[in-house]
């Protein structure tokens, strides 16, 4: 039988992530909001502690706080690692704040994609660097296979041309996975992914975002301009398969797919909470034991909103369960981000609504949750596309046949 509990190996870390979030990234939230673009000097505290946690485990294949991410649980025979820890303790700090997660040092995109394709001596050769991960061009933004960033080998280097726009921390990592094709006419099969260390000749971060939400969080433009990268830096193998096509390119989407969505249900609970506890001061209970049709409207439309998103969150925990035992999960890591970004931006909208101008107002942080939920339903592959991915994967169709 299914068992809705959290994993107990995890609980303490689950408690640990909150507890960071109410401490130290809800005080600062509202700061960074205003002050875009100022770097959160804070993190980097948190940072050295979360760097001290993984150390103290090290000796015994622990991950963050101690959770061990090799082989099944003894009870169970399946396993719950790193990918089920990752997305409850990012839902957590996101409770916080998203803006401020996405800016934690070396815990960027670009890692999730390291992780994903890279051998073990790059892995290796990687750890601890913060990297970001630039997909995105002027001319190309969900579909990804049509990248016309190229990177052509040169000796033993590959010499990289193209722009990337809207790289989260872009202008403060320490380095960034590039998406780019290594020749144009092979397709999609032609994209790989590269390991680009910030200062490197020829990469320059052109400019900073302004945004509507996530302003802790800096957005870049980065142009590359012959940039020249030594061939090792490509992750993963060189080899181009066509017949696996784009299959390894998107891998990566499978990890951090799971990720964004937790990030949309971290930030839907936040505002979950701190509206019930302003209904209750208007005197407006929200009764579990009575059905929501006996209870005054926005008793009801408060339900409503949590029994969404009780649907997104188990959508998600399912994909990272399934990446942790090696499960294929393309499904339903579109299926978790789809749901959980749209349930995002509703509930933070209706939170909003159904505190009034309480809501509206920069006297809570409601109205931020609003606006930061929306980049979680567009980045990592928009709702539409989402929707697109899933279609496909139940009918059994190609990116040909359904389009």
């Amino acid at each position: 039988m299914i068992n809705l509990d959290s994993p107990k190996k995890l609980r303490p870390l689950v408690s640990q992530s909150h507890q960071v979030a109410m401490n130290m990234l809800r005080p600062i939230s509202r700061k960074y909001d205003r002050a875009e673009h100022d770097y959160p000097k804070e993190l980097d505290m948190l940072a050295s502690m979360i760097d001290g946690l993984s150390e103290s485990g090290a000796g015994s294949g622990a991950g963050a706080a101690g959770v061990r991410r090799d082989g099944p649980d003894e009870d169970t025979g399946v396993r719950n690692g790193a990918n089920l820890a990752s997305v409850m303790s990012v839902a957590e700090m996101c409770w916080g704040d998203v803006g401020l997660l996405l800016s934690m040092p070396r815990q960027g995109l670009g890692n999730s994609a390291i992780a994903s394709v890279a051998d073990d001596e790059q892995r290796a050769r990687f750890d601890g660097v913060w990297a970001s991960m630039a997909i995105t061009e002027p001319g190309t933004g969900s579909d990804s296979a049509n990248i016309t960033t190229t990177a052509i080998l040169d000796g033993d280097d590959y010499v990289i041309n193209g722009e990337k726009i809207y790289v989260t921390s872009g202008g403060r990592s320490d380095a960034v996975v590039v998406w780019a094709t290594l020749d144009r006419s092979l397709g999609r099969a032609a994209i790989k992914s590269f390991f680009v260390p910030k200062g490197t000749p020829g990469m320059r971060v052109d400019r900073l975002e302004h945004k509507l939400g996530i302003r802790a969080s800096d957005t870049a433009t980065i142009v590359f301009d012959n940039c020249r990268i030594p061939a090792e830096n490509l992750l993963g193998s060189p080899e181009v398969d066509t017949k696996q096509g784009f299959a390894g390119a998107m891998a990566t989407f499978d990890n951090t797919r799971p990720l964004v969505a937790s990030m949309a249900i971290g930030c839907a609970r936040a505002s979950l909470d701190l509206t019930r506890e302003l209904l209750e001061q208007a005197g407006v209970v929200v009764d579990y034991d009575r059905p929501a049709i006996t209870q005054s409207a926005a008793a009801a439309r408060f339900l409503q909103l949590e029994s969404d998103w009780e649907a997104a969150q188990l959508l998600v925990l399912q994909a990272a369960w399934m990446a942790d035992n090696r499960k294929p999960n393309s499904l339903e890591a579109s299926m978790a981000k789809a749901k959980a970004g749209r349930v995002g931006s509703d509930v933070t909208l209706s939170c909003v609504e159904l505190a009034g101008s309480v809501g509206y107002s920069e006297n809570e942080l409601l109205e931020k949750w609003a606006r930061d939920s929306k980049i979680l339903d567009i980045f990592e592959g928009t709702q539409q596309i989402q929707l697109l991915i899933v279609a496909r994967r139940v009918l059994g169709l190609s990116s040909r046949e359904l389009k």
